[in-house]
């Protein structure tokens, strides 16, 4: 209030002296709203410390109450019976326990396979058939998933691969003049296996000279069943040029110059 009415009569009176007061008069007015919002600022720390403390000190009663444990126990009895009520469902809906041995289907036919799985309450698929095997019967099952001893649910798909009715026919691949070496991996890469190796004198050692399938010779192109036998005869690496310059001499006959006399 003081300072409102010294700063109305400032307002009349506009000398130099004037003017220093009303600067002066700013001051204390800039330092008096200070203090009023520093009075402020801790009156609502202090009402804050205070609510919290009542809500604190409120809480602290709630939880060391009758009614508090009381809740409690009824919560924790809720949430155990509706375990219980979901693991029986659970148990009902997925008929744990009721589990079934699968079967071996090794060497079966896909008849035999309908008639062993129906007993059993199981069912199959036949995914494809795989290349001939010949320790399995044709048309027999030669993989299985889930595999044999496994414990599944009823009504579960197995699902099997057969066998096929037999070999597949490849083409003979281009041998000659390759390195054994070059020959096998192409074989066993076409489904093939290496026979019977035979060496006969050539220069070029272990170099593809012939294939021979059952004792005939044969050609790249031609086609054979996978998992034949191809034979291959090589060379020795043992002929020499001297041996050939000298057959060269025996085949072709000299001429000898007439003698004039």
């Amino acid at each position: 209030m003081f300072l409102f009415v010294e700063e109305i009569l400032l307002f009349f009176f506009k000398d130099k002296k004037s003017n220093l007061l009303r600067e002066q008069l700013q001051i204390k007015k800039a330092n008096f709203l200070l203090k009023q919002n520093y009075h402020f600022f801790w009156n609502e720390i202090a009402i804050s410390l205070c609510y919290y403390k009542n809500k604190f000190m409120s809480l602290r009663k709630y939880l060391t109450s009758r009614v508090f444990f009381v809740q409690v126990f009824l919560a924790a009895l809720i949430i155990a019976v509706l375990g219980y009520l979901f693991m029986h469902w659970l148990t009902f809906t997925t008929d744990h326990g009721n589990e079934i041995t699968v079967p071996n289907l090794a060497k079966l036919t896909e008849e035999q396979v309908e008639e062993k799985l129906d007993n059993l309450d199981l069912d199959y698929v036949l995914l494809d058939s795989v290349d001939y095997r010949s320790d399995y019967p044709k048309y027999s099952v030669v993989q299985q998933n889930p595999l044999p001893g496994e414990k599944v649910k009823v009504g579960r798909k197995i699902y099997i691969k057969i066998n096929s009715s037999g070999f597949s026919s490849v083409k003979v691949p281009d041998l000659i003049e390759k390195t054994y070496r070059e020959a096998g991996p192409t074989l066993r890469a076409l489904g093939l296996e290496e026979g019977t190796i035979t060496y006969i004198p050539n220069l070029g050692k272990d170099m593809v000279l012939e294939m021979r399938f059952k004792g005939r010779n044969i050609k790249p192109g031609d086609k054979v069943l996978k998992a034949s036998k191809i034979d291959l005869v090589l060379g020795d690496g043992k002929a020499s040029y001297e041996e050939e310059i000298s057959t060269d001499s025996i085949a072709s006959p000299t001429e000898q110059v007439p003698n004039e006399q």
